[in-house]
């Protein structure tokens, strides 16, 4: 009997994965079949772009030591924001499925808990991953130079979907709790934007009142966005922030996974 046991938690791997996958697959195919879906979460990360690229641009200037244009040092900002900004779309997602009964259903399946919730931050991840190409286009034809290497960038953009995978679980937790669309988009907005604003997205610490510089260079928000600025632009201690960002990520899906998988499980 113990050669057995092996192949028994593979098979549960295995089945698990493949509940997942269907899940995601199920979520990419609505946004298919819904495409004013992924188009209006295009339009505001671009409306973005042009607006700091081109009106709050030529008033911003960006950290004395950056090397670049602000352009450059914008768009590693506007990158972090599109995908934090689309995680949203994660407790939006599964407060509609719980109004329209679908929880109900994937719940009376024999499927794995962990299921429902994986798919769908995964589904918005690949989402995300299509923003954030449209971002670069878009930053591109504006003027946004890469100043790295093609792995550092590579790096760059995975960190960045990564980031955004995170707080899809915030996210979830969030619409799992509110239970309605209106209130899970209001919710997560409340939130949100002090956190991206009151970061270096698109000012250096510098610029701010000495009582929010503190938060500021912690916020989990400029952490990435200067990490994601060093594997671009190479400025800055690439390691440190990185090392910054990633353990905000663990912090967050160690604390944000289980507590949504609690709540997914406990959801009536």
């Amino acid at each position: 009997m113990a050669p057995a046991r092996p192949q028994v938690r593979r098979s549960s791997i295995a089945t698990t994965i493949s509940d997942i996958l269907a899940v995601t697959r199920r979520n990419l195919i609505r946004y298919v079949r819904v495409p004013t879906l992924l188009v209006f979460s295009t339009i505001q990360p671009v409306m973005f772009v042009l607006l700091f690229r081109y009106v709050f641009g030529t008033a911003i200037r960006p950290d004395p030591t950056f090397p670049y244009p602000y352009v450059d040092y914008l768009m590693p900002g506007i990158f972090i924001q599109t995908v934090i900004f689309g995680s949203t779309q994660t407790g939006v997602g599964l407060a509609e499925d719980l109004s329209k009964g679908m929880i109900d259903r994937f719940r009376s399946l024999p499927m794995a808990r962990s299921a429902v919730l994986a798919g769908r931050t995964l589904s918005d991840t690949v989402r995300n991953a299509f923003v954030v190409l449209l971002m670069g286009v878009v930053g591109y034809l504006v003027g946004f130079r890469i100043h790295t290497g093609l792995l550092d960038s590579l790096g760059g953009v995975g960190l960045a979907l990564a980031f955004g995978l995170c707080f899809s679980w915030i996210s979830a937790l969030i619409g799992l709790a509110v239970r309605d669309v209106e209130s899970a988009q209001a919710a997560s907005f409340v939130w949100l934007f002090p956190l991206v604003f009151a970061s270096t997205a698109f000012v250096p610490a510098i610029a701010m009142p000495g009582w929010l510089q503190a938060w500021a260079k912690v916020n989990p928000v400029s952490v990435s966005v200067d990490a994601l600025r060093g594997a671009l632009q190479g400025w800055k201690s690439t390691t440190y922030h990185l090392g910054l960002a990633l353990a905000w990520m663990a912090a967050i899906l160690i604390v944000f996974v289980p507590l949504s998988v609690h709540k997914y499980r406990r959801t009536v």
